[in-house]
């Protein structure tokens, strides 16, 4: 793996870290590429069976490298923004379809496409001294990544109007005021209240937690008698796993089930 993106692999959780430290995790060609093809690996890798995504150093990810997206502007590149359909588009589908849960631990400023992908992640740990901010208007761009998806259902449509046309930061605070964040540490917690997340999740019913995330994406463009058939499909899926054989056995003898992810 490109030195621009680290992967460990421990307690079947696999943490994926931006290492541009010195860009403040800026997204290069490289990266992108490097992050996309990265969640492609541990999505097919059974061991794995929860993820965090995180940055190294201040910043978590703020967006595109302008600098490498101004070398464009001035080649006369007649697609700059291609890289929205190769890049950002695939990334923010590989991080929300992901058959597993997936945790952005997010250590520092989190902007543009950065906010995005955390947005997609299912859960997000941030650190009390963390900012967001969706800056596209700023550069005279419109949304991308997902967010204009993900930010409208996690905080509403009125303040995703007010964080996407205002393009100002929010502190980590406000953004838990808003619904954005699932727990807000002390910065030195980050990563390890995330992974720790994690571990738990690795332990559980990997097929189940699958199964939850289609349903919810599946709800949230779908009507009422849609979602409830789709819930029968889901559950029938999860229903005819081991787990859920181990665990309804284990409930009534008042034991702690031991799940296998199958």
């Amino acid at each position: 793996m490109a030195d621009v993106l680290l992967v460990e692999r421990a307690e079947g959780v696999a943490t994926l870290t931006l290492n541009r430290p010195e860009s403040m995790n800026s997204l290069s060609t490289e990266l992108k590429e490097a992050l996309l093809a990265a969640l492609f690996d541990v999505g097919s890798d059974r061991t794995v069976r929860a993820v965090v995504l995180t940055g190294n150093g201040r910043g978590f990810c703020v967006g595109q490298d302008l600098a490498e997206h101004v070398e464009l502007l001035e080649a006369g590149d007649p697609a700059p923004l291609s890289t929205v359909e190769q890049h950002y588009n695939p990334i923010t589908l590989a991080i929300a379809e992901l058959a597993k849960p997936v945790i952005a631990a997010v250590n520092g400023m989190a902007a543009g496409a950065g906010a995005s992908f955390a947005f997609a992640c299912d859960l997000r740990v941030v650190s009390e001294q963390a900012k967001f901010l969706l800056a596209f208007a700023n550069v005279g761009l419109s949304l991308d990544s997902g967010a204009s998806w993900t930010l409208p259902r996690l905080i509403g449509a009125g303040r995703a109007a007010e964080l996407c046309l205002l393009a100002q930061p929010i502190t980590a605070q406000q953004a838990a005021e808003y619904g954005l964040v699932s727990r807000l540490v002390p910065a030195e917690q980050v990563l390890t209240v995330a992974q720790e997340l994690a571990v738990r999740l690795a332990a559980g019913p990997t097929v189940a937690y699958a199964a939850i995330k289609r349903a919810l994406h599946f709800s949230a463009a779908h009507t009422l008698r849609e979602s409830l058939a789709n819930e029968a499909v889901e559950q029938a899926i999860a229903g005819s796993t081991a787990d859920h054989r181990v665990a309804t056995f284990a409930f009534v003898k008042k034991e702690k089930p031991v799940f296998t992810g199958e």
